[in-house]
């Protein structure tokens, strides 16, 4: 079968050969239809294999650590997702009528080179992300050599701000990760089948012995919200609320907008829609509810709030208990970690040069890239958790968003030329390859909520900042999304060329 036979059986209008341009390779090909074969079941469970995870947990702790009570923290967190669903499904139907992935899709708006921005953003908040995952797995094999040995470790005095010990638990568990980046995707799939009902059950296991230990669901749940009358935050809810709805958000953030990586193998449009709707938000609320409920009674339990759900488990009496526990964890955690946080950013990385990274290639640079930007400083404390790290790539990632949906639903009404994507003096080379539309807009979107983030971060003087600048970060998201979405119409119908 010749090259143009083959490509126009993975999208109709793919007619051109362009199986030897540098802008393509097997990875980013349109997906053939007689692959697309995800129906509303497999997406559904998709989001509940990837939303029953331990960062879920922590989310909600962490708004409980923050002074809201339970049913503030659960509302806030399934609002976030029904909000975050629907650029997640409307990012995700490229995907499913021309089975492209996430970085091609970024060739329309963006150019066939100025795609790389996006995707190398998009990535680089995956690697973060897979060091969270790979830190939380490798705690939970350090607590386990710490508690079942009795070791007592020293505080930290070297540069990292961890101990050797924790160090080495965390190379380790980044060692197992990388074996299974080497290993392909069916030791994925295996990875993948056994873990959402691992940490399904473990979550429940989790929520009956908080329930005895706490004397009921009453203690447990009547902790009272520090924003009430005569609490210690009395009357500062909402200043708490948008930046914690922001941070949530910014949680799927990601994946609203490379679903296209995904929605790409989907059978039909309503398979992708109605499964996501079923599987995000309300795997989202219950996950957090066990984080929140458990959280809410180590309060009650050992007076004081553990959020950290490996801090929890070394509490636990029964050796066996904490080591079936922390190895559930781990698995768990390395099946969370592939599935979310390699798939898509190996898409990207190979986007930068198709014919020479490739998938496995692309995991490598995601693995590498995790270690050198220090995830045990992102969880280090609520603050740099919710309110730095997610708030901050929100407000990156929300402008993309923005962008994207603007282009692809109201400049192109959802048609888009395949086999343009993939040619590098097409339509949407633009000038030499950038979309400076799209650029632009992407720096006006982002910027206004600069000024906070650097308040944020202490990198700047909140006394030399308006109030009104540093409070935009607490939207920074929705404000990136909006002002993408508008400017990049504006701009594009001024110069529909560049």
């Amino acid at each position: 079968m010749s090259t143009s036979t083959g490509l126009a059986a993975n999208a109709p209008d793919v007619e051109a050969d362009i199986a030897q341009s540098r802008l393509y390779n097997a990875d980013l090909a349109p997906v053939p239809l007689s692959q697309r074969k995800w129906g509303m079941l497999s997406f559904a469970a998709l989001w509940i294999s990837m939303s029953a995870c331990i960062p879920t947990y922590m989310l909600a702790s962490g708004l409980i650590a923050k002074g809201m009570n339970w049913w503030q923290a659960i509302l806030t967190i399934f609002l976030a997702n029904l909000i975050v669903l629907v650029p997640m499904i409307l990012n995700a139907h490229a995907g499913t009528k021309y089975g492209i992935p996430f970085p091609v899709y970024c060739r329309a708006s963006f150019g066939t080179l100025g795609a790389n921005v996006p995707a190398i953003l998009r990535a680089l908040v995956a690697c973060g992300w897979f060091g969270i995952q790979t830190w939380i797995g490798g705690e939970a094999i350090y607590k386990i050599c710490v508690t079942v040995f009795h070791l007592h470790p020293e505080p930290a005095t070297n540069l990292l701000g961890v101990t050797g010990g924790q160090f080495f638990c965390f190379l380790f568990f980044w060692g197992i990760n990388m074996w299974v980046i080497y290993r392909g995707i069916d030791t994925i799939r295996f990875l993948l089948n056994i873990k959402a009902p691992l940490l399904i059950v473990l979550g429940l296991l989790f929520l009956f012995w908080a329930y005895r230990r706490a004397g009921g669901f009453g203690p447990m749940l009547s902790q009272p919200s520090a924003f009430d009358v005569g609490q210690p935050k009395a009357g500062q809810f909402w200043l708490y609320f948008f930046p914690s709805l922001t941070g949530m958000v910014g949680f799927w953030a990601t994946l609203s907008l490379n679903i296209p990586d995904f929605s790409r193998y989907a059978k039909t449009q309503k398979d992708q829609v109605i499964g996501q709707a079923l599987g995000l938000p309300l795997t989202m609320a219950l996950y957090s509810f066990i984080g929140v409920a458990v959280t809410s009674a180590t309060t009650v339990i050992f007076g004081k709030t553990l959020w950290d759900p490996v801090d929890v488990l070394t509490n636990f009496e029964s050796r066996i208990v904490l080591i079936f526990a922390m190895v559930a964890l781990c698995v768990a955690t390395l099946a969370t970690n592939i599935a979310a946080n390699v798939v898509s950013p190996a898409n990207d990385f190979s986007h930068l040069s198709p014919k020479k990274i490739s998938f496995r290639t692309g995991g490598f640079i995601t693995g590498f890239v995790g270690i050198f930007m220090m995830p045990w400083k992102l969880l280090a404390n609520p603050d740099s958790y919710i309110f730095q790290w997610l708030g901050g790539y929100g407000a990156l990632l929300g402008p993309i968003g923005g962008i994207l949906i603007a282009d692809y639903f109201v400049c192109r009404r959802c048609k888009l030329n395949v086999a343009g994507l993939y040619q590098g003096n097409g339509e949407y080379r633009y000038k030499n390859g950038f979309s400076y539309v799209a650029i632009i807009t992407f720096l006006l979107g982002a910027l206004p909520s600069l000024p906070g983030f650097l308040v944020s971060v202490k990198q700047l003087n909140p006394d030399h900042v308006p109030p009104l600048l540093v409070s935009l970060f607490d939207y920074s998201w929705f404000i990136g999304f909006g002002v993408a979405f508008v400017v990049y119409l504006v701009l594009r119908k001024i110069a529909p060329k560049l």
